[in-house]
């Protein structure tokens, strides 16, 4: 077999590479999962959203509030819904809701303690709501126009709307606006987009870190607190069709869904070391450079499809945290993470590509105090496919001198030098289904030739980088190389005896049947959460009791999840599903020829306050 061809073991759904071919083939990944909803229809267009308004009128509807994320369309789409409304003959009043907020050096200097100062990638989490936008007596005096508004008896509408138009709280009804993550980022590096309350463009990085440490959470926080309330949810990623659910029957959608096993939307990004094999298995746009990450199963970047005859809409994964977090995460989780999904998974394709950058991720104390964060970023690396000859670094050689190390990245970055980085940081031989552990303070990186699904804490953005080869990202700029981060986490007596020791899984069987067992590859004291996999080759029957699983085929063809509540669900190689705690009995069944093979990874159920959440051993 050819170097060019990757391994795929026990898979013959996946064919091995002729010798030089260029392309990976098409596999059954589907990019664009859907979930049925069974109440309620999902409209499109604006004059959907006019009629409701004008037979709103009717009932007495003055003000209409509608508030919305970030990086929403706000001009095409009140320009839209304007014009729909003529052909009603309604002229509303429109107040943007930009015009009651506080100067932007007051804005800047409300958020400067959180913006991290020059550093280029981190701040602080912000811990505060929306309510820093404002220019407190222009939002007051706001609210009383409101107020007289919503009294008069003629039929006139008054329409607030923008990014936390909600705080002026006196509305007859409240519509909400939904975008997702990928589709803000790709607005801000075309540079359509500034920060909230800001005029000027900025870097993506600079954009991208203020959004992540201070608007998003803010944003959030008035999310949740508002879902409950809201007439209408409208997902405005096609600023020319929004799609509309109502409010109600967008919350009986997510109720069904925290209680059904579901997919995610991923969505993909090329980096400086990208591979193919993604871009080949997935679909995913031939022309571009090449695709390194693929976003799982993230809550700050993901969303969810529902659609209903053919018509589909997507919304933020963090609605369903915020309304139903112990529904998906159970109980005991819940009470541990509140509204947050604690478990990501990504791929890290480096398949005809390069290596990732070596790198480290902050300890639990340091994240805490350095950036807000209640836990930090433990990992582990699963080799879905990988070329022969691939290899995993984790920890460091027996005998790396630290002080040698750190001067010889230091010379990197000040001399241009290359770095001898196998003299420094151990390698492991990597082959399809292995499983490296990857707790924080570890130095490590993929290697070129594997797909890793990347199964680690949410937390997703804390990496140390120490060393990237002297590489530009695809604008042509070095990446930024944190070395006095990373010397301050890295946990100098991990090297290749102990990682060996500790770092390599062990699968261990802890249940078997007729055709089935179960697998432990990971249940350490490093983390929060353990990592299973169940070996099949017919069905598969289990029941949550109370645990959420992150789930993952990562052999054989395509299988079948039947629900206690009538629902089945389709997984096929390499997707990623949620298995919420409320799921109950379930059965998987192989729809395929290959056996196969599924990643289970769960909140340990005794979690409390253990010793991965603080400075482990």
């Amino acid at each position: 077999m050819s170097d060019d061809n990757i391994q795929h073991i026990e898979d013959p759904f996946i064919a091995l590479l002729p010798e030089r071919m260029s392309k990976f083939p098409r596999g059954p990944f589907d990019t664009f999962p859907k979930f049925t909803i069974s109440e309620g229809v999902i409209e499109k267009g604006y004059s959907v959203l006019a009629d409701s308004i004008s037979a709103e009128i009717t009932l007495g509807l003055r003000v209409l509030v509608i508030d919305g994320y970030h990086g929403t369309d706000w001009e095409v789409f009140i320009s839209g819904l304007n014009a729909a409304l003529e052909d009603c003959k309604i002229t509303p009043e429109l107040i943007n809701i930009k015009s009651v907020y506080a100067s932007e050096e007051k804005i800047q200097n409300k958020i400067a303690p959180f913006l991290g100062g020059d550093d280029p990638i981190f701040g602080m989490h912000f811990p505060l709501g929306i309510e820093y936008l404002f220019d407190a007596k222009k939002l007051s005096e706001l609210r009383i126009k409101a107020s007289i508004k919503r009294g008069v008896a003629v039929k006139e509408l008054t329409i607030i709307y923008g990014p936390a138009a909600s705080q002026i709280e006196l509305y007859d009804k409240l519509w909400y606006i939904d975008v997702p993550k990928d589709y803000i980022q790709e607005r801000t590096r075309s540079g359509e987009l500034t920060n909230l309350g800001s005029n000027r463009v900025v870097s993506f990085g600079n954009f991208y870190k203020r959004s992540f440490f201070v608007e998003w959470p803010a944003l959030n926080r008035l999310k949740k607190q508002i879902l409950p309330y809201l007439d209408r949810f409208i997902d405005l990623q096609d600023p020319k069709e929004p799609a509309s659910i109502k409010g109600d029957y967008f919350r009986k959608a997510l109720k069904d869904i925290s209680n059904t096993p579901f997919r995610l939307r991923p969505w993909f990004y090329p980096g400086p070391w990208g591979g193919k094999f993604m871009q080949g298995h997935m679909g995913l746009d031939p022309e571009a450079p090449n695709f390194a990450w693929s976003f799982e199963m993230i809550v700050p970047e993901n969303g969810v499809i529902i659609e209903k005859n053919n018509v589909v809409l997507e919304f933020s994964f963090d609605c369903l945290m915020f309304l139903h977090n112990k529904n998906i995460l159970g109980v005991n989780a819940s009470n541990q993470f509140k509204y947050e999904w604690p478990i990501r998974f990504d791929y890290l394709d480096t398949i005809d590509g390069g290596n990732l950058s070596v790198q480290v991720h902050p300890r639990p104390n340091y994240i805490r105090k350095e950036f807000g964060e209640t836990y930090t970023q433990d990992e582990t690396y699963y080799i879905c496919t990988a070329k022969p000859g691939s290899k995993v670094y984790l920890g460091l050689t027996e005998d790396c001198d630290p002080d040698e190390f750190k001067k010889a990245l230091e010379d990197s970055i000040n001399l241009g030098k290359e770095v001898d980085v196998e003299k420094f940081v151990n390698y492991e031989p990597s082959k399809p289904h292995d499983l490296f552990l990857i707790p924080n303070g570890t130095v490590h990186c993929s290697g070129e030739g594997n797909l890793v699904l990347e199964i680690s804490a949410t937390p997703y953005i804390f990496t140390f980088k120490i060393y990237d080869y002297l590489r530009r990202d695809l604008e042509g700029n070095l990446r930024p190389i944190n070395v006095r981060r990373a010397f301050e986490n890295i946990r100098f007596e991990r090297r290749k005896k102990w990682v060996q020791e500790n770092l390599l899984a062990k699968p261990r069987i802890i249940k078997s049947g007729n055709g089935w067992q179960e697998v432990v590859l990971y249940d350490a004291p490093f983390t929060f959460y353990n990592v299973h996999r169940i070996e099949f080759e017919n069905e598969y029957s289990m029941n949550t009791n109370g645990i959420a699983y992150s789930t993952n085929l990562v052999q054989g063809q395509q299988i079948e999840i039947h629900s206690q509540n009538g629902r089945v669900s389709k997984l096929s190689y390499l997707e990623t599903m949620l298995i919420p705690a409320a799921a109950g009995e379930i059965k998987i069944v192989n729809k395929g020829k290959a056996p196969c093979k599924m990643v289970l990874v769960y909140v340990k159920p005794e979690i409390g306050i253990t010793v991965s959440l603080n400075d482990p051993i």
